[in-house]
């Protein structure tokens, strides 16, 4: 077993931001990487037969396992030593057989090669002889800008684009025929062409383009000329206009174009791909009208091209698009349907001939996350979700079964903790990987069926972990703004936590409305729109701050209300409920000093932590913001028309740091990548534009080379300085 031990004297107990503390945060994240043991979090399924394969770290290191559902046999998925000693002798390097350079593995030909890949070459080796078969490049060449001729589904016509317009020709050699005649470089036909399942007929989109806007970075120190290069890129900002796609429709034996009418489609944010039906009636798209208030599901008379919609999804707010889900039964006779329309995000059972609800699915005040499968024979769904079990931290993730017309909920997981499923390749097991924040990994074999557990896998050992006196996270929660919605989050204390000192506290935030962000399983795996390591915040904490993260209201997977609070007011930020439960948790916990508020974040979490000082400085006293966007008119066009709307009007100027500036008080320190290609470095430019115009004091660390982060070591590095010489009037020392 691997323990790290962090000795600490009773004298260094009084001790904050001293130079122990710094040596310290840094072995705590060496043993919160190494000493977790027997936790996998990745697991594949082979193509043949019912077997998997995970990955965990033992005593001896990273280990692959292999498991045979129907022997029961569980053992190692290959002689690591055999492998890495043919390896070395390959690459010239000396290869640790408990170190291997990769962590995913493909078996096959009956499971006797096992193919990797390493630095984009892909190796194959014997798993019999252990010597190497082959090695090649991994392809990195993009999408080739020829139009490839799209075969037929009967195999006897080619369809493609040629001077920006359709045709199509016999594969026995006839002449090539015309279809359309009106394509231009003004207004072209996709390449995606669409075959009806018949081969009677094309289904393409006409696309007018429209001159897109460009945005500029300088890199100023590149790597490979003394010089500074200018790059450029198309990037849609909010307002700007977009591409203007229109459906259309061919009949091959015809050679005509049948126009496609009856439903206007204005202002479209996108239309999804065409789908044929499988008996070639129609064909459907989903369409996302722009300010993301109407969302439809609209079907194309074959014969006629006449539309009509299926499905009709409005919102006074928005229709959040990530939650979108549609799937056809029985060649599109029913239609599956995720909404938020009763307040909760649901499934809804369509009929598609009348277009009418003919049940809905799932109900209740808790959330559909995802929807796993569907089975059409049995009339079942999987799916993910969360917010059902009572007295369980709302976010986390189970597993359910249910009827299409909505009986039999039946629950796969029970435990309380947050679960993720590997579903085998016929969906009859699932691999079942669980923890919390506070509850190490676990991981079991289940029957799809019932959820029982047909065989226990990995159970993690912490053991030198809490060896280090590393202190596991507390999940805890408190009312938000409404004195009734609980909200939820963690608090981190540093190893050498001593309740009668006084601590100051640290916020990360992030605050993006695509979802949520606490992680809730253990040791903070990082999910979606996280900008963070998972040992980030406990290496803060132990330079002797309380660190602290939760979800306040306008994040996702609550309810719609809950959710709805970001509408056109990205500055609120969930402040009011963050600032009650940061009060709340310090009047349970007196040593939790809140009059020396910090906050930090990166990218929406940049525009938060800088939005805390701005609009709420009688509670924020110090903040570090990376890679923000301070004016969401300066970001991304559909992340911000999203949430704040479409078209830009005032709300957007409200909600902008930059509009603001002049109201900071407290300390700051913006970190910025000049090479970042996520949010333009412009949007924190101006920030500083305005912060000097207004004579505030602040800090600011551009970072040559560096793109969308939180700043690199380096920033780190200044980040933490930052906080210990302005929460803690300390200077730091020399790391």
């Amino acid at each position: 077993m691997i323990f790290l031990f962090i000795a600490i004297s009773a004298g260094r107990l009084a001790a904050q931001g001293r130079s122990s503390d710094f040596k310290r945060a840094g072995l705590i994240k060496n043993a919160m990487e190494r000493n977790v043991l027997h936790a996998p979090n990745v697991f594949k399924w082979l193509v043949n037969g019912k077997k998997f394969w995970y990955l965990q770290r033992t005593q001896k290191g990273n280990e692959f396992t292999l498991v045979d559902v129907a022997t029961g046999k569980r053992g190692a998925a290959f002689d690591q030593q055999k492998l890495a000693l043919s390896l070395s002798k390959e690459t010239g390097k000396k290869t640790d057989p408990y170190e291997l350079p990769f962590q995913d593995i493909d078996f096959q030909k009956n499971d006797q090669i096992i193919a990797f890949t390493i630095d984009d070459t892909i190796w194959q080796f014997d798993l019999g002889s252990y010597q190497l078969i082959n090695k090649s490049t991994v392809s990195t060449s993009g999408i080739s800008e020829t139009s490839s001729p799209v075969i037929s589904p009967d195999g006897k016509w080619e369809a493609f684009i040629r001077n920006y317009n359709v045709y199509i020709k016999s594969i026995s050699g006839a002449d090539t025929i015309q279809l359309s005649a009106d394509g231009s470089a003004a207004e072209y036909y996709s390449r995606d062409l669409k075959w009806s399942p018949d081969s009677k007929k094309l289904a393409d989109y006409k696309i007018k383009p429209v001159k897109t806007r460009q945005v500029y970075l300088i890199e100023s120190s590149p790597k490979d000329q003394l010089q500074p290069k200018l790059h450029s890129r198309s990037y849609a900002k909010p307002g700007d206009s977009l591409p203007v796609n229109t459906p259309c429709l061919f009949h091959v034996e015809e050679k005509k174009q049948v126009p496609v009418t009856g439903v206007p489609i204005d202002m479209a944010y996108n239309l999804s791909a065409i789908k044929w039906q499988q008996d070639s009636r129609a064909f459907t798209f989903e369409y996302n009208k722009r300010g993301f208030q109407l969302f439809q599901v609209l079907q194309a008379d074959a014969a006629s091209g006449q539309l009509k919609p299926l499905i009709t999804e409005t919102s006074p707010t928005f229709i959040a698009s990530q939650k979108r889900y549609c799937y056809d039964v029985s060649d599109g006779q029913e239609m599956i349907w995720a909404s938020e329309r009763d307040g909760w995000n649901h499934l809804y059972l369509y009929d598609r001939k009348t277009g009418k609800v003919k049940n809905q699915i799932t109900k209740g005040d808790w959330v559909v996350r995802k929807v796993v499968s569907v089975n059409i024979k049995d009339r079942t769904i999987v799916f993910e979700g969360s917010g059902r079990e009572a007295g369980q931290n709302p976010y986390l993730i189970h597993y359910y079964r249910i009827n299409f017309d909505g009986s039999k909920l039946q629950l796969l997981t029970p435990e309380n903790a947050d679960h993720t499923a590997f579903f085998s390749n016929d969906g009859s097991c699932f691999v079942d990987t669980y923890s919390r924040m506070d509850l190490p990994p676990v991981a079991v074999l289940r029957n799809a069926a019932d959820g029982t557990v047909m065989m226990p896998l990995e159970k993690a050992d912490i053991t030198g972990l809490l060896s280090t006196g590393w202190k596991m996270p507390e999940v805890f929660h408190a009312k938000g703004r409404d004195g009734v919605t609980d909200i939820w989050g963690t608090i981190i204390r540093p190893v050498n936590f001593d309740p009668q000192k006084k601590y100051p506290v640290i916020e990360y935030i992030y605050a993006g409305p695509h979802n949520s962000f606490v992680p809730s399983k253990f040791i903070g795996e990082t999910q979606s729109g996280d900008y963070r390591s998972k040992t980030a915040l406990h290496e803060l904490a132990e330079l002797g701050f309380i660190v602290v993260q939760m979800d306040g209201m306008g994040t996702s997977n609550r309810s719609k209300a809950f959710h709805d609070v970001c509408w056109k007011n990205l500055k609120d930020a969930g402040f009011p409920d963050r600032i009650r439960w940061i009060k709340a948790a310090a009047k349970q916990y007196p040593y939790m000093d809140i009059s020396r508020m910090g906050i930090y974040g990166n990218s929406a979490g940049g525009q938060n932590s800088v939005a805390a000082l701005l609009f709420h400085p009688e509670f924020y006293k110090v903040a570090v913001s990376s890679s923000g966007c301070h004016d969401n008119r300066m970001d991304k066009i559909g992340w911000n028309e999203s949430w704040m709307g479409y078209p830009v009007g005032p709300q957007y100027e409200a909600s902008s740091n930059v509009t603001h500036a002049k109201q900071l008080q407290g300390k700051l320190l913006l970190i910025l990548g000049e090479m970042d290609t996520n949010v333009p470095p412009e949007s924190t430019l101006q920030l500083v534009d305005k912060l000097i115009e207004a004579d505030k004091d602040f800090d600011f660390l551009m970072i040559p080379g560096m793109g969308h982060s939180l700043g690199g070591d380096y920033g780190e590095h200044k980040r933490r300085d930052f906080f210990v010489k302005n929460l803690m009037g300390i200077t730091p020392p020399v790391w």
